[in-house]
């Protein structure tokens, strides 16, 4: 593991909120064990083994039933670690591949036979290298009749200039943690009312409202400033909103986040349990098992 960046909570709280029946965390991943799955070669960080026992003894814990398990840029488009995690899952997980250029057809059979449900594209440098735009939306063309989706990463500033992609794509499209908006500018800005625009605009755009460790300014254990803006996007999109852990949480350096207390988070987010029941259960499972 890089020296500076942190492990996992090793000890997160029990969370006062109790999912509801058959909730998902659905973004989370597995690292290793890289004694049996090496980490890529090319890969930007090396975080701790975070293996498919520890993930779903974390599911239990927290109240969940299932997981929606998403490939990270330390494996690369190796996805073995992800495709064991889903074989041993008993059916209780799905996941999201990251694939090159070359993959073949049969390659996507089988990813899709394992449980993959969609396919992740990176536009944060400083965590995968760039792959042109042409690449992708020929990926996109070719998941999109097995009923894949595209999760997209990226930074705000950057949606500007990814605009015109995302909404050409063939497929749903889901936007991790809000698009990384900047906290600390007004909800009503520019910058949220572009994204808020993108869903508005697009109904086949979805977002997930987690990571508000990643966004914070006010910090734990609260994160109070990530609150107003992934909850206008529930109570606005309530059809179209995921939520999920980030667990074991890569990349940080200031603070681990106690997965407990962000699952105490959901109802300030999804005040009701109509909303809670959508995002958690009824968006998920249509995304995902349907």
């Amino acid at each position: 593991m890089d020296p500076d960046w942190l492990c996992f909570h090793p000890a997160p709280s029990t969370p006062r909120f109790t999912p509801p029946p058959g909730a998902v965390d659905a973004h989370c991943h597995v690292f290793g064990p890289a004694a049996k799955f090496p980490f890529a070669p090319e890969r930007k960080y090396t975080p701790c083994d975070a293996s498919k026992e520890q993930l779903f003894a974390l599911r239990d814990h927290l109240g969940f039933e299932r997981n929606v398990i998403v490939q990270a840029t330390c494996h690369g488009n190796d996805n073995r670690a992800l495709v064991d995690a889903l074989a041993h899952s008993g059916g209780r997980a799905r996941g999201v591949a990251s694939v090159a250029r070359d993959v073949s057809d049969d390659q996507l059979r089988m990813l899709h036979a394992a449980g993959v449900r969609g396919v992740r594209f990176n536009f944060l440098r400083r965590l995968a290298d760039f792959t042109p735009r042409e690449v992708l939306s020929n990926i996109a063309e070719r998941v999109a009749p097995l009923g894949w989706h595209v999760v997209v990463y990226f930074e705000a500033q950057d949606l500007p200039g990814l605009w015109d992609f995302f909404t050409r794509l063939p497929t749903t499209v889901v936007v991790d943690h809000m698009g990384r908006p900047d906290v600390g500018q007004p909800i009503d800005g520019p910058q949220f009312e572009r994204f808020v625009r993108l869903m508005q605009e697009h109904p086949n755009v979805w977002s997930k409202v987690s990571c508000p460790e990643r966004l914070s300014v006010s910090g734990p254990p609260t994160y109070d400033d990530v609150v107003p803006f992934a909850r206008r996007l529930v109570e606005r999109f309530p059809d179209r909103v995921l939520w999920g852990t980030d667990w074991p949480h890569p990349n940080l350096k200031s603070h681990m986040p106690d997965d407990g207390t962000l699952v105490d988070m959901i109802p300030r987010i999804a005040p009701s349990a109509a909303l809670q029941r959508q995002l958690l259960v009824d968006n998920p499972m249509r995304l995902y098992w349907s």
